[in-house]
């Protein structure tokens, strides 16, 4: 079976990407490079079951090209979810850092809880809480 080894989401300016996921979110960084055969700067930030990747496109039309933020709307696809054991302290600690909530605490009785959040750059992450063990039932 394939294992997950990272998930790599476009950013607009890579310090403040950075930032945001240390700060705000609690992701430790692992590695920060700058890629100039490439043309892009890139970091690795830290997840249990895989990392996530923040890329910053520096090549040389990067300035000609502006980049555009996704447009957030429903589903909030694409999106990468977090698991966390309390919806609730997650919701709160996200209030206490400004973190923009987009949709939720949402709720499937007895299942499931998740909710919303979006990134300076619109990425969309969701923190979801099970309160089942659905997925192996």
């Amino acid at each position: 079976m394939p294992k997950l080894d990272h998930i790599a989401i476009q950013v607009s300016n890579i310090e403040a990407s950075i930032t945001f996921y240390t700060e705000k979110i609690g992701l430790k960084l692992l590695y920060q490079k700058i890629d100039k055969l490439h043309g892009e700067a890139f970091a690795f930030l830290e997840l249990e079951g895989g990392n996530l990747e923040l890329l910053q496109h520096l090549g040389e039309d990067a300035e000609a090209s502006e980049f555009v933020a996704p447009k957030i709307r429903k589903p909030y696809c694409p999106h990468f979810a977090l698991a966390t054991d309390d919806l609730n302290e997650t919701v709160a600690k996200l209030k206490r850092n400004n973190v923009p909530i987009v949709a939720g605490p949402l709720e499937i009785p007895d299942t499931v809880r998740w909710m919303y959040l979006s990134d300076p750059d619109n990425n969309i992450v969701e923190y979801i809480q099970y309160l089942s063990n659905f997925l192996n039932e």
